[in-house]
């Protein structure tokens, strides 16, 4: 019986891979970069830590900044993932601060991403726009359930980032808050979707679950 042939990857599929592969080894090491020296690393710095050229790196980004945006929205996202553990986005108003209110304990879970949070949070924009882009979606369809105040959405979550970025830096970076005072603040930040007192002072009051981590 003669066997079938097996079709064989083309050329352009291997070079994809190959593309892939590398891009993802870049951005692990400038991860590692962000957690140990912060965005300010150089190029050269970069390139130590990843065992390639300077000239390799520019093959797959233009710049280190874009690199490094690669490498914190992806660490981000494994975040947020992380924190809903498996259940449905906007699913309940408890579960969606719930996830921001883990951040404050992310030198307990995420020891490399708290690094990297404080060493980005001396330019805070990343993290703002961050939570504006990744989270206003989320917050838009809890506002439309009538969760949180709709009017005024946009100046609303603007005002939001910046208060949890501001939250984040006394945590993580001048450490003048413990991460239950800062809870406690962020209970009191929830005025701004319009969250009752007792409403907060309630969601607050419960206790978070934090996921196993891999």
């Amino acid at each position: 019986m003669a066997t079938k042939k097996q079709p064989s990857k083309s050329p352009g599929g291997r070079q994809a891979a190959y593309t892939a592969r590398n891009r993802t080894k870049l951005v692990q090491s400038a991860l590692e970069v962000l957690a140990e020296i912060g965005p300010s690393a150089t190029i050269e710095q970069i390139s130590a830590v990843a065992q390639v050229s300077p000239t390799t790196i520019y093959k797959y980004f233009e710049t280190k900044d874009l690199m490094f945006a690669e490498a914190l929205d992806l660490k981000w996202r494994e975040w947020v993932e992380w924190s809903y553990n498996g259940a449905p986005k906007a699913q309940s108003l408890e579960l969606v601060l719930n996830v921001a209110r883990k951040m404050f304990w992310m030198k307990q879970t995420h020891p490399q991403f708290a690094r990297i949070i404080s060493n980005t949070l001396t330019n805070p924009s990343f993290l703002i726009a961050s939570v504006q882009s990744g989270g206003a979606e989320v917050y838009k369809e809890l506002a439309e359930r009538g969760e949180l105040k709709n009017q005024d959405f946009d100046k609303r979550i603007l005002l939001w980032a910046n208060c949890l970025t501001g939250l984040l830096t006394a945590v993580h970076v001048t450490e003048t808050l413990s991460p239950t005072e800062a809870d406690t603040a962020f209970g009191i930040s929830l005025s701004i979707w319009g969250i009752s007192e007792a409403k907060a002072a309630k969601l607050m009051s419960r206790p978070l679950v934090f996921a196993a981590v891999n």
